[in-house]
C-alpha cells in the first residue's frame, strides 16, 4: 500500500506539473509573438531572450553595431508591463550612478538613500564594455544576489529582476573587457546577426508603416513573469540529461585548448535554462535537445581559450569551435 501510494502521489505531481504548464501556454505565446512583431527575421534570438527570462537569468547581446540589439531589449521590456530603465556605459559614469547615493538632508538631519537606475525590473545596459572594471563591478552583487549594499545598507531589488546588456566586439578602443567573474553572472550571450533579404524588407516595410516600439502593447505583467519563472523549476530533467550536461562541464575543464573551463554556476545555468526552453515549449519535462541547443550560448563565453589553440576564427567564436567538437564526441543519452 506504502509503495502504491507514492506512485499515487508521483502521478499527482506530474498531473499537476502538466497542468501548470499548459497553463500558462497562451500568455507566453502572445508575448513571443509581440516580440516577433517587432524582430523580425530573428526568432532565435527572441526565444533565448525570453529563456533568460524564464530561468531569472541576465543576457549578453554581443554583436556588430545596427542589428538590432538595444532594440530587443527596449521590446522586451514594452512587451511586459514592468518598470524599465536604460544605463548608457561611458568611461566617466561612476558606480553611484548605477546603484545609488546617500544624501544629507537637512531636514531630518540624517543621509537618506537615493535609488539608482538599477532599482529596476529590466536594465538594459547599453555598450557595458566602455565603462571603467570599477563601474562594471557595480553590478555583480545586483546580478547574483538580487541586492544592493550601499554604505553597510542591503537594499533588495523589485522581482522579476534581469539586466540585458550589450557591447560591441569589433571596436575595441576605449572599451574594457568584462572580466570571467562577471561574464560567469550572464545566463547566456547571444548574437543577432544580419537578417536575411526577406527579413529585411519587412524591416524596411514596418519602419514606413508605423513608430515601432511606440505603438506595442504589453503582453505579459511582472506578476506574470514571477509566476512563470516558479513554474519553471517544476519541469522535470531526467538523470541522464544531468549526466550528459556534466560529462560536457568535464570535458571543458580538462581540455588542452582551454585554460578556463565552465564553473558550477554554469551548470547550474545550463540546467534552468534547459527547463525555461522546454517551459517555453509547453513541455513539462526536458528533451536532450534542450541542452544540445543551449550548451553554446550558456556555455561559451565561461571558458577561456589558451594560447596553445590555434585558429583563424574570431576570439569570441574560438570557445564555440571548441565546444562543437567536444559535443561531437560525448554520446546522446536514449
Amino acid at each position: 500500500m506504502a509503495g502504491m501510494e507514492k506512485v499515487s502521489l508521483i502521478d499527482h505531481s506530474i498531473r499537476q506539473t502538466s497542468t501548470s504548464v499548459t497553463e500558462f501556454t497562451g500568455p507566453l505565446k502572445n508575448l513571443e509573438l509581440a516580440l516577433r512583431g517587432v524582430i523580425r527575421g530573428n526568432g532565435e534570438a527572441v526565444q533565448l531572450t525570453l529563456v533568460a527570462l524564464l530561468a531569472r537569468g541576465h543576457l549578453l547581446i554581443e554583436d556588430v553595431p545596427g542589428v538590432g540589439k538595444t532594440t530587443l531589449a527596449h521590446t522586451l521590456a514594452r512587451s511586459v508591463n514592468c518598470q524599465f530603465q536604460r544605463v548608457q556605459f561611458t568611461s566617466d559614469l561612476l558606480p553611484s550612478d548605477v546603484v545609488g547615493v546617500s544624501v544629507y538632508n537637512q531636514h531630518t538631519e540624517a543621509f537618506e538613500f537615493k535609488p539608482g537606475p538599477i532599482f529596476t525590473n529590466i536594465l538594459l545596459a547599453d555598450e557595458i564594455n566602455r565603462t571603467t572594471p570599477k563601474t562594471q563591478s557595480a553590478l555583480l552583487e545586483a546580478m547574483n544576489e538580487r541586492q544592493v549594499t550601499v554604505d553597510n545598507t542591503t537594499h533588495k531589488l523589485p522581482e522579476p529582476f534581469m539586466v540585458v546588456a550589450t557591447q560591441n566586439p569589433i571596436e575595441h578602443h576605449g572599451t574594457y573587457p568584462l572580466p570571467e567573474s562577471q561574464l560567469d553572472r550572464f545566463l547566456m550571450r547571444i548574437r543577432m546577426g544580419y537578417p536575411d533579404k526577406e527579413a529585411e524588407r519587412e524591416i524596411l516595410k514596418s519602419d514606413l508603416h508605423w513608430n515601432g516600439l511606440e505603438s506595442l502593447e504589453p503582453a505579459a505583467t511582472s506578476q506574470q513573469i514571477h509566476q512563470w519563472q516558479k513554474a519553471v523549476s517544476t519541469v522535470s530533467v531526467e538523470s541522464s540529461l544531468v549526466d550528459y550536461m556534466l560529462t560536457i562541464v568535464a570535458k571543458t575543464r580538462s581540455h588542452e585548448n582551454l585554460s578556463l573551463g565552465v564553473s558550477p554556476r554554469g551548470s547550474q545555468s545550463l540546467h534552468r535554462a534547459a527547463q525555461a526552453l522546454a517551459f517555453l515549449e509547453s513541455r513539462n519535462y526536458c528533451i536532450v535537445d534542450d541542452f544540445k541547443r543551449l550548451v553554446l550560448p550558456v556555455f561559451a563565453h565561461r571558458m577561456v581559450v589558451n594560447s596553445r589553440y590555434s585558429s583563424t576564427l574570431k576570439k569570441s567564436e574560438q570557445a564555440e569551435s571548441i565546444l562543437k567538437n567536444i559535443l561531437e564526441t560525448i554520446e546522446v543519452p536514449l
